[in-house]
C-alpha cells in the first residue's frame, strides 16, 4: 500500500518527487548488487516523470527500462508475468511481440493505490532478478515515503 501525505499524494497521480525519490532507492539497491542499471518512472499516461542511467550501464538498457514502466504503467500488472499470462497460446504471444514498447522481460512494475494504477517502474541493466529487485526497492521506498 502506497502512504498518502503532503510529500507524496497518489490520489491526484505520481508527481516528479515521488519519482525521483523510487529511482534513488532503485539506484542504491543497484550499487549493494554492485550492477549498472536504467530506471525510469512513469505516470499513469506513460509519461517520463524520471529517469536514471548510472554510468557504464548498458546503451541497449535504456529504452528497455523506459518500456518496462510503460507497459507495467498500461497493463497494471509486472512485465514479468507476462509469459504466463500467455502460456501455450502462440498466436497471442506473436501478437504481443509486434507491438512496440511492450517488454515482457521483468523488471517493470505498477505503481498501485487503491485498486488504481497511477503509474509504472521499470530496470534494466542487471539480470531479470536483479532488475525486479531494484524495481521493488523503489516500490518499497515509495510505500513509506512520510
Amino acid at each position: 500500500m502506497i502512504v498518502e501525505n503532503k510529500f507524496f499524494a497518489p490520489s491526484q497521480g505520481l508527481n516528479w518527487q515521488a519519482a525521483a525519490l523510487a529511482v534513488k532507492a532503485a539506484v542504491n539497491k543497484a550499487e549493494q548488487l554492485s550492477i549498472k542499471i536504467h530506471v525510469a518512472v512513469v505516470d499513469s499516461n506513460g509519461n517520463t516523470l524520471a529517469y536514471l542511467r548510472m554510468p557504464g550501464a548498458f546503451f541497449h538498457s535504456e529504452s528497455l527500462a523506459v518500456d518496462k514502466a510503460y507497459t507495467s504503467a498500461s497493463f497494471g500488472f509486472s512485465t514479468g508475468e507476462w509469459l504466463n499470462k500467455v502460456e501455450g497460446d502462440q498466436r497471442v504471444l506473436a501478437g504481443l511481440l509486434s507491438r512496440p514498447r511492450l517488454v515482457l522481460l521483468g523488471g517493470g512494475l505498477p505503481v498501485l493505490h487503491e485498486g488504481s494504477c497511477i503509474g509504472g517502474i521499470g530496470v534494466s541493466g542487471g539480470s531479470e532478478e536483479q532488475d525486479e529487485i531494484c524495481a521493488r526497492a523503489a516500490m518499497a521506498a515509495l510505500s513509506s515515503a512520510s
